[in-house]
Parts: C-alpha cells; structure tokens; sequence
C-alpha cells in the first residue's frame, strides 16, 4: 500500500482555507518546501480559487501569480510539481517552467489544453469532473442515472479520448471531484464508490482536504476539519487509492507511515 501525498498551494487571497492563502512567490516557495520536507510526493500549485462562488481570473493574472512560484521551485527542489489550470497558456507557461503534471478540473474539456498534453509527452494529466462550473457547480447539482454511474461514464469517454489523441494510458489520473458539483450525500458515494472507479484501469486522485461536505457532517468550521479529513484520507489509503490532495502533509504522512506497518 503506498498512497502519494499531493500538497496543495494556493497563491490566491481567497482559498477556501485560510491558512493556504499565499500571496506572495516567496511565501508559496516557503510553503512548498515546507510540505515537501513533510513528506509531499507532488506539489500541486494553482493560482485561481475554485471554490463555490469564485470569482474567475484571466489568464495573465493566473499566469503572474504561479509561473513564479514554480520557476523558483524548480531551481530549488527536483520536486514534482503540478500546475492546477484549466487554461492553456498557463498551461504552457507552467511546462515550460519546470511542471510535469496538469490537473484541470474541467477535465480537458478544452481541445487546446489536449494539445499541449500532447506537444509534451513528458506531462501526466489529471482529469477531473465537475458539473457545471465554480461558479455555479453548488446551485441545484443533479444526476438523473446516479452520480456513481454518470461521473464514471464521463470520466471514463474524456479518458479514452486522450488516449485517442495519442496520450497513453499510463499519463493520464482519474478525480471523481468531490465537492465540484455535488451535494453532500452524492460526495459520500463517491467515496463508497472506490473500487468501482479503480476498475476503469487509471490511477485515481481524490480531493477531500477540509471540504464543506466534512463541514455538514461534523458541524466542524474549515480550520476544525483536519480530524475528519484524516479519517476519511485512511479510509481511501487502505482502499489503495494512487493520490491524496492535500493541505495538511504532516499529518496525513503519519497515517501512511502507520497505516503502512499495520498493512505490510
């Protein structure tokens, strides 16, 4: 059992957890090589807010916020680092900085982004589902044939159809988006859903870090979630789930290590 730890920065003012709000490079390189001595495999770095609500940012803005960050990050560390877009020029700027991996939470919905998958081979993907967008993703979130089976369905046609354009299989990671577009009880079937999204054959990444739903079913503020976010990263480690994003690495690298003695 080995789950990798994805440590979440946000060089953003409004993140939804506040102590993840870094406004500056320096703060967020600061940050980064913090959670990689506490034992992040992966550093996911974005620049725009996807929370409920967000307000957007336009690609230059996104773009002066991390390409930074990773540029200083890449001289520092031979860490691996993931650029958390959805817009291509950010995209490229990102690569050509030094990032290996592109998570899009619009799950390469866009063709453009496809083609700079494509035009660097040497790029793992993480292809996410959402319904709708942050800022409408929370308002009325429905799925008529089941959110298990829909979500599967349309993670499983956009995985085959970067596999079409030439992105092999083993470059491309599967999130089931927990809390982007969907209510409380559908997040808690996607997690019971585990194993039936790992027999689609593609690592799989979830998101769980101190979301709203944990916020409904423990009654906890944000900065009070750590506990019920921990339980439920056990529980997907022992599912044998490849990824956990996360804010608080420390933490959740004690569970690996513990988890992984009881296991071995």
């Amino acid at each position: 059992m080995f789950t990798q730890l994805m440590g979440i920065i946000n060089v953003t003012p409004d993140s939804y957890v506040p102590s993840s709000r870094l406004c500056t490079p320096e703060a967020a390189v600061q940050r980064s090589l913090e959670l990689l001595e506490e034992g992040a495999d992966s550093i996911d770095i974005g620049g725009e807010s996807t929370r409920p609500g967000a307000a957007p940012v336009d690609e230059v803005e996104e773009s002066r916020r991390v390409i930074p960050v990773i540029d200083q990050l890449c001289r520092k560390t031979n860490a691996v680092i993931s650029i958390d877009t959805f817009k291509p020029l950010v995209a490229r700027r990102a690569i050509e900085k030094g990032a290996t991996i592109i998570n899009d939470i619009y799950g390469f919905r866009d063709e453009e982004m496809v083609k700079v998958v494509c035009a660097n081979p040497h790029v793992k993907v993480i292809v996410m589902h959402m319904q709708g967008t942050p800022q409408t993703m929370q308002r009325a979130p429905a799925y008529p044939s089941g959110v298990v089976s829909e979500v599967i369905a349309w993670l499983s046609t956009q995985a085959r159809h970067l596999e079409e354009k030439g992105i092999a299989k083993e470059r491309i990671c599967l999130d089931p988006g927990i809390g982007f577009g969907k209510t409380v009880k559908q997040n808690v079937e996607l997690l019971r859903a585990v194993s039936q999204f790992q027999q689609l054959g593609y690592p799989l990444l979830y998101g769980v870090s101190r979301k709203s739903f944990l916020g409904v079913l423990t009654s906890r503020d944000v900065s009070d979630r750590l506990a019920s976010t921990v339980g439920v990263a056990s529980y997907l480690m022992l599912k044998g789930v490849s990824v956990l994003r996360v804010h608080d690495v420390g933490s959740h690298n004690d569970v690996r290590r513990v988890l992984a003695k009881i296991v071995e």
